[in-house]
């Protein structure tokens, strides 16, 4: 360009104070400029008079003035630091000038790692007289300042230990390792919780599966029975009908035959020439035998079975639509979901506010904070009977049933059975019978319990907290622990058939806390 053609004195662009090239330049109020750490060390120096002079000329200011970066001053001695850079690197330390002297050079004899110069024995005397209160970094004599310095950021090339950048990044690469591990164990914990959760997903399928082949078993069995006694009475009526028919048929005969036998005699004394017998025959065989069928329909035990083929034939029908239907309300429960969701957010999307029963609660559970905590103390309290009251069982069941999505949180400590069941007595002990289906928690084990059948849950330990997630019409609950995150506790795939409650069994010394 130009404007680096044009020829400078270096002088010209010489601090006053460090004989360097202007670093940072900055005009004081007088005109003249120097490095601003010069300039800010020389009135450092004068602070407690509080009155502020030029180097130079001696004129005094107060207050202090502000200092301000002179732009194109510090533009200019940049393209001459870059020229300086950019130029002949001599052939040897002897050869090496002073980059300071003007009009006649002289050898320098250190260089300055900071200032980034080369200085001969006056110049550098004078760059430590000024640099007394802040050392900066120098070297001996060396021909290759210019290969120690990065052209692209003016800077020293920087070096450092490896042992440092490897402690450093082993340091970073135990962090990494760590977060692998805990994915890895997340991500092992969650195929574990997938593999439980198939594994009972398939024993629910397997239960379907057989539950509905005995069912459909029965029903083929009884429509065998209706059919078969169907064909008896069709048979037995048959029977009787043919029956009476034939004894009809047979006097029939037997009354023609008479008539034949009356006609022939009737035929034979029309040809008599005994006029005597003639009229002592004709009174008795002119009266025509008396018949007991006169009166009666011939074919009323004939009965037609046209409306009785109708009747099958609408039978049929009605049971097919019905199969149909009650099939495709079993397919929408039985079709797949996502039993369950991803994030806690996801649960509370379902969230029910549940409120106890206290016609149903044992007289060993209190209750407090509005009814919101349920504490085994072992002994008595005051309670109204009532026929839905837990007698024998320290259990207390939910006002409110669960349909559609379903889902609800409680504290527990101790131990606790967090259950649904159908129904609404109490004759029966969560998780002992198939119409309940129970977690029980404690610090030492858990375990799910459905028809007096425990499963025991390999899982360490769960929060304090757990979320019960029903989905009544796909036949799922699930138990999850709450905490920063959600994780699966157990699942289950059923059918539900009737409505279920949400119920607690307290154990002595254990509570429970609807959230």
């Amino acid at each position: 360009m130009e404007e680096d053609r044009i020829s400078v004195n270096k002088k010209e662009f010489l601090c006053p104070v460090c004989q360097d090239l202007l670093k940072d330049p900055v005009a004081i109020p007088c005109g003249h400029s120097y490095c601003k750490i010069c300039i800010t060390d020389c009135w450092d120096q004068e602070d407690q008079m509080r009155v502020y002079s030029c180097p130079q000329c001696r004129q005094t200011f107060s207050p202090r003035p502000a200092l301000a970066r002179n732009t194109m001053l510090a533009e200019v001695v940049e393209k001459l630091k870059k020229t300086k850079l950019k130029a002949a690197v001599p052939n040897g330390p002897g050869d090496v000038e002073c980059d300071i002297c003007t009009g006649r050079k002289h050898k320098f004899v250190k260089s300055c790692l900071v200032c980034l110069e080369s200085y001969c024995q006056t110049h550098f005397e004078r760059h430590e007289e000024f640099r007394s209160g802040k050392r900066h970094k120098v070297t001996d004599a060396t021909g290759r300042l210019q290969q120690m310095i990065c052209h692209q950021h003016e800077k020293l090339l920087e070096v450092f230990c490896p042992a440092d950048q490897r402690t450093e990044k082993k340091k970073q690469l135990k962090e990494t390792q760590k977060t692998f591990q805990q994915r890895i164990q997340q991500r092992e914990k969650d195929l574990q919780q997938l593999r439980e959760a198939v594994e009972s997903h398939k024993r629910s399928a397997q239960t379907a599966v057989e539950d509905s082949e005995r069912i459909f078993t029965e029903l083929i069995r009884s429509i065998e029975r209706s059919r078969s006694e169907l064909i008896r009475l069709i048979r037995d009526q048959e029977k009787t009908a043919v029956s009476r028919a034939e004894g009809r048929l047979e006097r029939l005969e037997q009354e023609i035959n008479d008539l034949r036998r009356r006609d022939a005699e009737l035929e034979q004394l029309s040809h008599t020439q005994d006029h005597i017998q003639f009229l002592q025959s004709f009174q008795s065989l002119s009266a025509p035998p008396e018949s007991t069928d006169v009166n009666d329909d011939l074919f009323s035990s004939l009965v037609s079975f046209d409306g009785l083929r109708e009747s099958v034939r609408q039978l049929r029908d009605k049971l097919e639509d019905f199969c149909k239907e009650e099939l495709e309300k079993i397919s929408d429960r039985v079709t797949f979901t996502n039993i369950v969701p991803r994030t806690r957010n996801h649960f509370l999307q379902y969230s029910h506010q549940l409120t106890l029963d206290l016609n149903t609660v044992n007289k060993r559970l209190r209750l407090s904070e509005n009814n919101r905590v349920i504490t085994n103390t072992g002994t008595d309290h005051q309670y109204t009977d009532h026929p839905d009251r837990f007698d024998e069982w320290s259990q207390v069941l939910c006002r409110e049933s669960v349909c559609g999505h379903c889902y609800w949180e409680i504290e527990w400590s101790g131990d606790v059975y967090i259950s649904v069941r159908k129904g609404y007595g109490n004759e029966c002990l969560f998780g002992y019978n198939n119409q309940s289906w129970s977690l029980f928690c404690s610090p030492s084990r858990y375990s799910f319990w459905h028809n007096n059948i425990e499963t025991a849950l390999p899982v360490k330990s769960i929060s304090s907290r757990i979320g019960v997630f029903v989905d009544h019409s796909a036949g799922t609950l699930s138990f999850c622990s709450v905490s920063d995150t959600m994780s699966l506790i157990h699942t289950v795939q059923t059918t539900f058939t009737q409505t279920l409650y949400p119920g607690f069994w307290v154990c002595i010394g254990s509570s429970v806390k609807l959230c």
